[in-house]
C-alpha cells in the first residue's frame, strides 16, 4: 500500500436532505449549490438560510462543505457575486468550485483565504493547464472526466495543486465546458447549469437505421475496481456525481465508496477485493445500461455508450431502499460526547463536555456552570437520576457516550436546572466547534475599470474591424488571398503539413495579410506529441499569432518558449471584463467573444475583441468518436452526418490527429444582416469560420463580408438555411 494520505470521499448534494444523507453515510466532503451561480439550476438547491445551516451541520460532523459557483457569469452578474458569497464565507464555507476566470479573480481579491477549486467545466486536461490554475491561486483542480490515470499522475508529480476526479455517476458525452448543443437547440446552456441533456436522445447516422439509437448516451461511471490505482495516482478527492439524484442514491453510493477507501487503507492492495453484491447495489440505485470504468485506462470506446434508452420503469430493490432510508436518510447522525457532571453543596453545578473525535484541534471541550444545588429536604439527588437527565441530548447533534457523575452531599437539584445546564453545555460545545470556522469578510472592493481594448468614436461606432478568415486547410487559401479586404488568415494546425507552414505564411505576407496558426480544440498527449515533433517548424514559420483554445495550450506554448501574440478563442470564456483581464495576464493579447451572449450583453463588454460572424459552430467536442461507435476506427479524418429526431442533420468531424470529435450545429451562423449593429460594437475583428464549405462558398462568403465592411452593398453570404445563433436571444 502506498503512503498516500487518505483521499476525501466527496458527495453530491442537490438538497439539504441529500447533504444530511451524505454525511450520515460517511462522506468527508459535500458539494452543493446555492440559489445562484450553480451548474445544476434545476436541483432542489437550498436557500441562504438552509445553506448556512448546512455549513454548520457539516462542520459539527467533521465534514467539509464546498459550494458550486461553477457557471459563467455575465458582466452585470459579476458585481452581485460578493453579496451572494459573503454570508457563506463568514459562516465558514470550505471552498468554492468555479468555472469563470473572472469569478476566480474576484474571489481571490475579496476572500483571499477562501479555497478555490477549478471546475471540471474549465476543461483542464493535463499538467500545463493545472500549472496555469495553480499560478492563479487555485488550490484544487477538478480534472476533465476524459483524463487518463497517467495524465492525472503527471499533474500530481509536477504541479503543487490538489486533484479532484470523478469516480462514480453520469458521464457527459462532451468535454465539460465545451458543450453548446443544449444551448443552440433551446437556449438552455450547460455553462449556466440548465443543460437539457440532448445527448440522451436518439440519433441516426447510417442509412440502415430507421429510428436511430442512443449513440451519445454514456453509461454511468463506476470505479470500484480502480480505486487503488486512482488513490496511488495522487487523487486527493474522489468525486461522486449526482446532485440531481435522491438522498437515498447519495447515501448508498457514499456508503459503498467509503467502505472500499477504508478497506484499501486498512489492508492495502493485497487485501483489496470488491464484493459483487456492492456492484449490484450500485446498479440497483441507478442503471442506465451497465457501468463503465470511463477514460482512466483508455481514450474512448463504443462499449462506453449505453446505446439504448433508459427504461421508464424497472422493478426497484425495495429492501435496499428501505435499509438506506432507515440507516442514512431518516436517521439523525449524532456525534459522541463524553461528559463530567459535578454536583457539590454550596457550589455551582458544573458540566464538562468533550467531543470524541480522532481529529485533534481546538473547540472540542467546554465547561459550563449552573445554579447552586439546594439542600435536600426529603429525597436527595442520586447519581443515577442526575445522569439520566443529563444524557437526554434530544434533537441536538450529539449523543452522550460516557458520563461521569460526581455527587457530594445531600442535595436536591430541580429538573429544570439540570435541563438548563445540559442545554447550555451542548450549545456551548456546538459554538466552540463552529467558532474556528467563522470569518469576517472585508467590504467588497471595486472590480476596477474595464480591460484596455479598442476605442469607440464619439458616435459609438468603432473603427472598422479587420476581416479574419479561419480555414480548415490550405485548399482554398489562394481564393481567399485574392479578396481585397482580408486582414488575416487563420489556419487549423492539422490543415497542412508543418513543412508547408512557412510557405503559407509567406504567401499571406506577400499579399499584405497576416497569418495565424489555430491550435486544436483539445490539447492532450496526442497534441503535445504532434507539436513536439514540429516545434522547430513552428518557431521558423513566422506566424503573426496563435489562436489558443485552452489554458493547456497557453501553458504549453509558454513552457516551450513560443512568444508570438496569442488570441483566445470563443471557448476560452471571457463573459466579463475580469475574465478578460485574467486572460490578458496569462498572455492573451486578444480574445474572441463567447457564442452564448446576445447583442446587448456583448455590448456590455469592453471593445477590442474579435467576434465570429459566420460558420458552422461547434456544438460538442468529445473524446468519443461517432464513427468508431457506429462502425470502426479508420484513423483517417473525415465527415459524417448525424440526424436528430426532428430530421435536422448535424455535421460530425473526427479529428484523428488529435483524437477528438466535433459535432456541429445543423445550420451555419450568419450575421451579415446584423452588420450595422456589429460595426457599432468597437470590435477588433470579425471572423469567418470555415469547416465543410466548398472553395466557391468560401470565396463567395468572404467577398460578401469584405464588401460589407468596406461600405458596399453585399450579396447574401449563405444561400441555404442559417441561424443568428444567440446574437438576438442569448441564454438564461
Amino acid at each position: 500500500m502506498a503512503d498516500n494520505q487518505k483521499p476525501e470521499v466527496l458527495a453530491p448534494a442537490g438538497s439539504f436532505d441529500s447533504m444530511k444523507a451524505a454525511v450520515s453515510a460517511g462522506a468527508d466532503g459535500v458539494y452543493i449549490g446555492g440559489s445562484r451561480f450553480g451548474a445544476r439550476a434545476y436541483a432542489d438547491n437550498p436557500d441562504q438560510e438552509q445553506l448556512l445551516e448546512a455549513i454548520d451541520y457539516a462542520h459539527i460532523h467533521g465534514v467539509s462543505l464546498y459550494m458550486t459557483v461553477n457557471t459563467l457569469m455575465k458582466e452585470r452578474e459579476l458585481g452581485e457575486l460578493y453579496d451572494f458569497l459573503a454570508p457563506y464565507y463568514e459562516r465558514g464555507l470550505d471552498g468554492v468550485i468555479v468555472q469563470d476566470l473572472g469569478a476566480v479573480a474576484c474571489i481571490r481579491q475579496w476572500f483571499p483565504d477562501l479555497p478555490i477549486h477549478g471546475s471540471t467545466q474549465m476543461t483542464i486536461t493535463g499538467v500545463h493547464g493545472a500549472r496555469m490554475l495553480a499560478g492563479l491561486g487555485v488550490r484544487r483542480v477538478v480534472t476533465a472526466r476524459e483524463m487518463s490515470l497517467e495524465e492525472i499522475a503527471g499533474i500530481h508529480r509536477q504541479v503543487p495543486i490538489e486533484i479532484e476526479s470523478f469516480v462514480h455517476g453520469a458521464l457527459c458525452y462532451c468535454y465539460s465546458g465545451q458543450c453548446l448543443l443544449s444551448s443552440f437547440i433551446g437556449g438552455r446552456s450547460g455553462n449556466r447549469g440548465r443543460c437539457a441533456q440532448p445527448c440522451r436522445l436518439p440519433y441516426t447516422v447510417t442509412s440502415k437505421e430507421s429510428s436511430g439509437s442512443y449513440i451519445l448516451s454514456m453509461k454511468d461511471l463506476c470505479t470500484l475496481d480502480l480505486l487503488p490505482e486512482l488513490i496511488e495516482a495522487g487523487i486527493n478527492s474522489l468525486k461522486i456525481e449526482g446532485r440531481m439524484k435522491s438522498p437515498r442514491y447519495t447515501a448508498g453510493v457514499v456508503h459503498v465508496y467509503r467502505k472500499y477507501v477504508d478497506q484499501y487503507f486498512a489492508e492495502g492492495r493485497a487485501g483489496y477485493q470488491v464484493d459483487p453484491a456492492d456492484r449490484q447495489m450500485l446498479l440497483d440505485l441507478f442503471d442506465r445500461g451497465g457501468f463503465t470504468e470511463g477514460y482512466y485506462k483508455r481514450h474512448n470506446g463504443p462499449d462506453m455508450i449505453a446505446r439504448k434508452e433508459k427504461p421508464a420503469f424497472r422493478q426497484g430493490n425495495q429492501e435496499l431502499f428501505d435499509r438506506l432510508d432507515r440507516l442514512y436518510v431518516q436517521a439523525e447522525k449524532k456525534e459522541p460526547v463524553t461528559g463530567c457532571l459535578k454536583v457539590r453543596e454550596d457550589q455551582p453545578l458544573t458540566l464538562e463536555l468533550e467531543l470524541l473525535t480522532k481529529e485533534p484541534g481546538p473547540g472540542k471541550k467546554v465547561r459550563v456552570q449552573g445554579e447552586k444545588p439546594q439542600k435536600a429536604q426529603n429525597q436527595p439527588a442520586s447519581p443515577e437520576r442526575l445522569e439520566k437527565q443529563i444524557r437526554k441530548t434530544g434533537n441536538t447533534p450529539f449523543r452522550m457516550e460516557n458520563l461521569e457523575t460526581h455527587l457530594q452531599g445531600q442535595v436536591f437539584v430541580p429538573v429544570q436546572s439540570l435541563n438548563e445546564l445540559r442545554r447550555q453545555g451542548l450549545e456551548a460545545l456546538k459554538e466552540s466547534i463552529l467558532r474556528p470556522y467563522r470569518r469576517k469578510a472585508e467590504p467588497g472592493k471595486s472590480l476596477g475599470g474595464r480591460a484596455p481594448g479598442g476605442k469607440r468614436d464619439s458616435d459609438g461606432r468603432g473603427s472598422c474591424p479587420g476581416l479574419h478568415v479561419l480555414l480548415p486547410d490550405a485548399k482554398a487559401l489562394s481564393r481567399v488571398l485574392e479578396i481585397e479586404g482580408v486582414d488575416q488568415v487563420i489556419l487549423e494546425s492539422d490543415g497542412a503539413e508543418s513543412g508547408q507552414w512557412r510557405t503559407i505564411v509567406e504567401q499571406c505576407h506577400g499579399r499584405g495579410i497576416k497569418c495565424v496558426l489555430a491550435m486544436p480544440v483539445i490539447f492532450r498527449k496526442q497534441a503535445e506529441v504532434y507539436f513536439e515533433k514540429r516545434l522547430l517548424d513552428l518557431k521558423a514559420a513566422g506566424f503573426d499569432g496563435i489562436l489558443v483554445r485552452s489554458l493547456e495550450e497557453m501553458g504549453y506554448l509558454r513552457d516551450r518558449g513560443i512568444s508570438c501574440p496569442l488570441v483566445g478563442d470563443h471557448n476560452l470564456y471571457a463573459w466579463n471584463h475580469m475574465g478578460r483581464q485574467v486572460l490578458a495576464g496569462l498572455g492573451c493579447d486578444r480574445v474572441t467573444l463567447p457564442l452564448e451572449l446576445n447583442a446587448r450583453e456583448l455590448a456590455d463588454l469592453e471593445p477590442g475583441a474579435g467576434m465570429v460572424v459566420y460558420g458552422f459552430l461547434p456544438a460538442m467536442v468529445s473524446a468519443q468518436c461517432v464513427k468508431k461507435t457506429v462502425s470502426s476506427c479508420s484513423g483517417k479524418p473525415g465527415w459524417l452526418m448525424m440526424r436528430d429526431r426532428t430530421g435536422k442533420e448535424l455535421p460530425v468531424r473526427n479529428h484523428c490527429g488529435f483524437c477528438y470529435n466535433i459535432i456541429y450545429n445543423p445550420h451555419p451562423l450568419s450575421l451579415l444582416d446584423q452588420a450595422e449593429k456589429i460595426l457599432r460594437m468597437g470590435l477588433w475583428s470579425v471572423r469567418l469560420d470555415f469547416t465543410k464549405e466548398t472553395g466557391d462558398q468560401i470565396q463567395e462568403i468572404t467577398r460578401a463580408w469584405a464588401q460589407r465592411l468596406s461600405g458596399q452593398e453585399a450579396a447574401k453570404a449563405w444561400a441555404g438555411e442559417f441561424t443568428r445563433g444567440h446574437f438576438k436571444r442569448g441564454v438564461e
